[in-house]
């Protein structure tokens, strides 16, 4: 036994001192000063603090600092300093040791970021909402001090995504849901293009592993195919570059299976309907740096002369570059074989950028001060507006998170002022929301504006090039209606901040009538008070309820009190729809199954970890929201609700991201285990030429051949082209693809898309 215990000592030795000499290796590698004597403190130090202590893997946990180091210096760029607090960053939260502890060994500046990365540990997020958004807007401070604090969380996210197999499923979900949602943007937010990239994929084989699986097998089949378009295509490019005498590589690139997949959704299209999966990339190595903007252009109008160029797709990043630093020109040119592809050039700096992002551009002076060598005014601006928004605190968690996540991944469009001045918006963005990015007057007391000399609405989405003038009146109040058509994380702060202002009055009139209320019925006024009538009358907090209180749409009386004496059947609360409609049943029978339906109540003891299993005999049980519509075939996971109760959601459904990213320890591993007994609704969409007898064929096909029945169909037709919607009574998702498979045969049936 001695001996096996030797043994395992011995050979996690090797492992972690073969570990720690590859990122020696790596760092002495790069441009950094060489301080291997700090690092060198710093592993021994760590490694001493976490002896004994395996990760769920079963390593030893110095693994994790020791790979989190390695992806902060090799693919973030990071030197010394940030190295040291990988290599500490878990120390203060899972040992004994303190922050002062750290500042007196290595200093106020390592300290710094350590702290900073212990203040947010955990995740961003924990149990309740409001301890999230409190830890999130940590993160959002300690990064605005020291950028270095959210580069190392990214670093480490990275390496929990590359190991999370060892989690159980219910965590796996929490943990790629809160990747999505808010790691993946950030990363994009400070040019972090690969990382961001392998976030998403990782997060989408977790959440979807059959479709990403699916993906996989499908770009490796079509690799042969690509190799040669791309070879093809840039042969004529390579000769145009060597007789310009440009030093040069190019490199192809694939869509992501996260992207590809992504479209897929959005657009309602299959792999095979997705054109633009290869991009090729010139990187170059300018002769004099001053002049590499230019020579992106001289090998643009080259390469327009080989290949027609689309009109409208030229993207001006050099200029211009986007808010993250990323600067290239893109261009889509028409190959031979009659397919778009687009084309970036970027010089070698520039491809540094795009990959290492802000870390890139300011390499860290590794001196005392450790400051930035090159200006950072665009992030600056960006943590400007975050600083805006986390001064004025939302109530809501989920609201406070919309609006950091707003911008997170805009594209940016270029508008210009009355007077000439470029201003850098987000795409989508509206006249609103850039009198709002001037000044909160100016959005505050905004009436409409003039876009390139024409009068517009509030509304109003701007183009790239537009130049807009803000007309304002002193009488103009801001209007709840235009939290609607905002896209800016900044303009929509600033409006609910103002319409909070305004509602407080009301609040308060509606806190005297709840008082009275609790006070005459001899109920304590507690938060718990408050949720559970919040919840009753399905709105979403204490301010919410309030306010319809002092205006007197939420009126109090008995059922109130039977909700909060637990009297209430929780199966006939409003909102909920069962999904189950069984074929041949009255609307009246319907209709007692809905009131009669008894939800399954989650007991303390419940164990979280294991797989939930939906059944033909106990789907009554569940909740299913109407978000996302799930049914058998989907990819799902369960909510445990305020009221203990599983709720039901597709793993792809936008409100599922927000729960798993606010409510992680309340996710379930969900499955189906169904056997075609029940039928569920599923929503075709059919489109094509019209001709006489189209109609007839669609239901033929459905009715005769299938012995599938139509719930509902609709269908209109235009210039010669229809447009149609059937709703039908499916098994599964399986039965729906069969349906799916048949239509796209018919004559003159040009798309058909699931709906839901």
């Amino acid at each position: 036994m001695d001996e096996d215990i030797k043994n395992k000592e011995t050979a996690d030795n090797e492992l972690i001192n073969g570990a720690f000499q590859h990122l020696l290796n790596t760092y002495l590698a790069s441009r950094h000063r060489k301080k291997v004597d700090i690092i060198t403190k710093a592993f021994n130090f760590a490694r001493q603090a976490h002896k004994g202590v395996r990760r769920l893997s079963g390593e030893p946990y110095i693994m994790h600092p020791i790979a989190v180091a390695q992806i902060a210096c090799e693919e973030v760029g990071l030197g010394s300093t940030s190295i040291c607090a990988a290599l500490l960053h878990d120390v203060v939260e899972d040992t004994d040791y303190t922050t002062e502890d750290i500042e007196n060994i290595f200093g106020s500046k390592i300290a710094q970021i350590v702290d900073g990365l212990t203040k947010i540990s955990g995740g961003i997020f924990g149990e309740q909402a409001s301890a999230q958004a409190e830890n999130f807007k940590k993160l959002l401070l300690t990064m605005s001090n020291d950028i270095r604090v959210i580069l190392i969380k990214i670093c480490d996210r990275l390496h929990n995504m590359r190991t999370l197999q060892s989690q159980p499923a219910n965590k796996q979900y929490k943990i790629a849901g809160e990747t999505l949602y808010i790691y993946a943007p950030l990363a994009n937010r400070l040019g972090l293009n690969k990382i961001k990239s392998e976030l998403e994929n990782l997060s989408f084989q977790y959440e979807h592993p059959d479709e990403y699986n699916s993906i996989k097998a499908k770009l490796a089949s079509t690799e042969a195919s690509r190799r040669e378009l791309f070879d093809q295509f840039t042969a004529p490019i390579e000769e145009a570059l060597k007789k310009m005498g440009i030093k040069y590589e190019i490199k192809e690139r694939v869509k992501t299976p996260y992207s590809i997949w992504n479209k897929m959704q959005n657009k309602h299209v299959t792999f095979d309907e997705i054109y633009d999966i290869l991009a090729v990339r010139i990187i170059f190595t300018p002769e004099k740096r001053e002049e590499e903007v230019n020579e992106c252009f001289n090998i643009y109008v080259a390469i327009s002369k080989i290949y027609k160029s689309h009109p409208d797709r030229l993207r001006d990043w050099l200029n211009h570059p986007k808010a993250n630093g990323y600067q290239a020109l893109h261009v889509t040119l028409m190959s031979k074989q009659g397919r778009w592809i687009e084309v970036q050039i970027r010089s070698d700096r520039m491809d540094e950028i795009a990959e290492q992002g802000f870390a890139a551009h300011w390499k860290y002076k590794e001196g005392e001060e450790n400051e930035y060598t090159e200006d950072e005014s665009e992030l600056n601006e960006w943590l400007r507006t975050i600083k805006e928004i986390l001064d004025d605190p939302q109530p809501d968690a989920m609201d406070f998170l919309d609006a950091i996540k707003l911008n997170l991944f805009a594209s940016e469009i270029f508008v210009f002022t009355p007077k000439g001045e470029i201003k850098t918006m987000p795409a989508g963005c509206t006249a609103l929301d850039f009198a709002f990015s001037i000044h909160t007057f100016l959005g505050s007391h905004c009436i409409g504006a003039k876009v390139n000399h024409k009068l517009v609405p509030l509304s109003h989405k701007l183009n790239s090039g537009d130049q807009v003038e803000i007309l304002t009146s002193k009488s103009q109040h801001v209007q709840p209606s235009w939290i609607n058509f905002v896209s800016t994380a900044k303009a929509r702060a600033k409006i609910q901040a103002i319409l909070r202002r305004d509602g407080r009055e009301m609040q308060k009139q509606g806190e005297e009538i709840l008082n009275a209320f609790l006070t005459k019925n001899e109920i304590e006024n507690t938060a718990a008070t408050i949720d559970k009538l919040a919840a009753f009358h399905e709105v979403k907090n204490r301010e919410e309820l309030l306010q319809a209180l002092g205006e007197k749409t939420i009126l109090l009386g008995e059922k109130d009190l039977d909700e909060l004496h637990g009297k209430n059947n929780p199966s006939t609360i409003k909102g909920w729809r069962r999904l189950v409609p069984f074929l041949g049943r009255s609307k009246q029978q319907k209709k007692e199954d809905t009131t009669q339906q008894e939800f399954f109540v989650v007991p303390e003891n419940f164990n979280r970890k294991k797989p939930i299993y939906i059944t033909d005999d106990n789907i009554g049980q569940y909740k299913f929201r109407h978000c996302c519509h799930p049914i058998p075939g989907d990819d799902i996971l369960g909510f445990i609700d305020n009221k203990h109760r599983i709720e039901i959601h597709k793993r792809a459904c936008p409100v599922a991201a927000k729960l798993k990213t606010s409510y992680g320890n309340r996710i379930l591993d969900a499955k189906w285990d169904m056997h075609k007994k029940l039928f569920f609704d599923a929503c075709i969409r059919i489109q094509g030429i019209d001709r006489v007898g189209i109609v007839m064929d669609i239901t033929s096909i459905i009715s005769s051949q299938l012995n599938v029945n139509i719930h509902k169909f609709s269908i209109t037709s235009e210039e010669g082209l229809f447009d149609g919607s059937i709703e039908l009574r499916v098994h599964d998702r399986e039965d729906a693809k069969i349906i799916m498979d048949k239509l796209k045969k018919i004559e003159d049936v040009k798309d058909v898309s699931q709906i839901m």
